[in-house]
């Protein structure tokens, strides 16, 4: 195989979003919320964190985001 399984922007994206919501999760449970909360917390952050840095980071040169193609 000489092409990676996930594109750099992507797995940046998917890093960014999972490390987001562990961080959120530690927070909740550490305030004291219980293990499902700080669970479930996580798992919102998380999701809602991978649309946020998928429209924050911009694709490279040579990529292209599916939105905006010229059709004409």
């Amino acid at each position: 195989m000489d092409r990676p399984l996930l594109p750099l922007r992507s797995a940046l994206v998917f890093l960014l979003a999972a490390l987001s919501g562990v961080v959120a999760g530690g927070l909740a449970w550490l305030a004291g919320e219980g293990a499902a909360r700080g669970v479930l917390a996580g798992l919102t952050v998380t999701g809602l964190a991978t649309a946020f840095f998928d429209r924050l980071i911009t694709p490279g040169p040579g990529e292209t985001c599916g939105k905006a193609h010229d059709r004409g």
